[in-house]
């Protein structure tokens, strides 16, 4: 029973921008059975930790979302999350959900709903209000996802990815490709520019495929000055992983970036992903490996 009560508790704070999938990443985790609850008051923090702690290792994960719906409470939140750090069998981090302006309003107008800081005005009233409110909650975020270019399908899926761990003691690491032409990943913890490599592109046979394809990621990698950059690219990940790994962070993600995002990006994330998979818990992403022009 002893063993059982020193199981350490994971949980799992969701805040964010109003409309930018904080319900779906609940019902997401509820779905990866943790324990939810919605909209709860940060002054009810402690008691909450003191409730998870009290089940003898029953409930070992465990999400809530907080957000400025109850905004008389909301400015208790920092006080109530310093108070988790005296739980030690309880281990926290942040998720915050954004999208640009652009798309909050889109969904506000496609839902027709009012935007909880602004009932009478406009949506960018609100909207404007809110960043200002949530800015230093965003600071101290461990995770950021930005929703704007994501169906609920696909955040859906970055939050299983993200928290579904078959061992939880392993860090879980993302190699995701990229194109600088897109935008670098708002939730990039490293980010790796691979622009300065040969590029398939120009090579017409490989231009319409993708670094997936044996032909374009031998391309890539034939090349000198590839070998001497993954060597020292690993070097250094080999340094950093476990670091990050002892530090208690859950997830790690490498942005891989070359101008698309489908050829040189590509075959070096599938690359780190083959490398490190015998040791980490690893798997590659490719953002933009499906858009054109």
């Amino acid at each position: 029973m002893a063993a059982e009560q020193n199981k350490e508790i994971n949980l799992v704070v969701i805040t964010g921008m109003s409309g930018a999938g904080k319900s779906v990443a609940m019902q997401s985790l509820e779905d990866l059975g943790f324990f939810c609850i919605d909209n709860l008051p940060p002054v009810l923090l402690s008691k909450l930790a003191e409730l998870l702690e009290s089940t003898g290792g029953q409930l070992q994960k465990a999400a809530l979302v907080i957000d400025l719906r109850g905004r008389e409470f909301f400015s208790a939140l920092f006080s109530s999350l310093d108070t988790l750090e005296t739980h030690h069998g309880i281990h926290y981090q942040i998720l915050f959900l954004d999208a640009s302006d652009q798309v909050l309003v889109r969904r506000y107008k496609e839902t027709r709903r009012r935007h909880p800081l602004s009932p009478e005005g406009t949506p960018m009233d609100g909207i404007r209000l809110e960043r200002q409110l949530l800015e230093e909650i965003k600071g101290r975020a461990h995770q950021i996802i930005d929703t704007s270019q994501l169906k609920p399908a696909q955040l859906k899926e970055k939050i299983v990815n993200r928290f579904h761990q078959t061992d939880q003691n392993r860090l879980s690491v993302t190699f995701q490709s990229f194109g600088f032409k897109y935008g670098v990943p708002i939730d990039a913890d490293l980010v790796f520019d691979v622009r300065f490599l040969p590029n398939p592109h120009y090579v017409d046979s490989l231009k319409p495929r993708t670094g997936t394809d044996q032909d374009v990621y031998n391309y890539v990698m034939k090349w000198e000055e590839t070998r001497k950059f993954l060597d020292k690219l690993t070097d250094m990940l080999s340094f950093l992983i476990p670091h990050y790994q002892r530090e208690g962070k859950a997830s790690l993600v490498v942005g891989i970036g070359c101008t698309g995002g489908k050829h040189r990006s590509v075959a070096i994330a599938e690359y780190l992903h083959r490398l490190f998979r015998e040791t980490e818990q690893t798997r590659a992403a490719h953002r933009d490996v499906g858009k054109s022009g």
